[in-house]
């Protein structure tokens, strides 16, 4: 059950939370942690191209700066879970998606996020850096770079199910 008020001090790192901001974020900008009054859904999309390359972003922000991820984000109050998807990917990548399949539904204990992932197909638009990333890449499935959630190893393993179920 989700705590009414946030904590003074981070669940996973002890350190105090920062004083200013909702949600409520760690002080300690390498944890990363966010504490939101309720869960909060993000959506994202495992983007392949006509040459079955995997799309993927650089995150500019936290959690996980830096690292490579596939393009997601939280859904907006009244938004419709697939809408936010391709509109995700849109704001992160520049391109149009045709979402193919859901690939799955990720949540861990503890964890204020749950998050969909689905597979879907570039169909329009050239890959470019929007405002949340610092650069796009397309990458073969086989040599994908590391990826920043824990749950990306799970959700490529459904989407290689997926291709070989087609």
């Amino acid at each position: 059950m989700p705590l009414a008020e946030p904590p003074r001090f981070c669940p996973r790192c002890g350190r105090p939370f920062a004083a200013d901001g909702s949600p409520a974020r760690c002080s300690d900008a390498a944890c990363g942690y966010v504490w939101y009054r309720d869960p909060k859904v993000g959506a994202g999309v495992v983007v392949s191209d006509a040459a079955g390359r995997i799309l993927l972003v650089r995150r500019n922000h936290e959690p996980r700066m830096g690292r490579w991820a596939f393009p997601s984000g939280f859904v907006d109050a009244g938004e419709v879970v697939e809408d936010a998807a391709v509109r995700e990917v849109r704001e992160e990548t520049g391109v149009e998606v045709r979402l193919d399949d859901l690939l799955g539904v990720y949540s861990e204990a503890g964890e204020q996020v749950i998050f969909v992932a689905y597979a879907g197909t570039l169909i329009a638009g050239e890959p470019r850096a929007g405002d949340e990333a610092i650069e796009v890449g397309l990458f073969a499935p086989d040599a994908l770079p590391p990826l920043a959630f824990d749950h990306d190893d799970q959700i490529m393993q459904a989407w290689r199910a997926r291709r070989l179920d087609a």
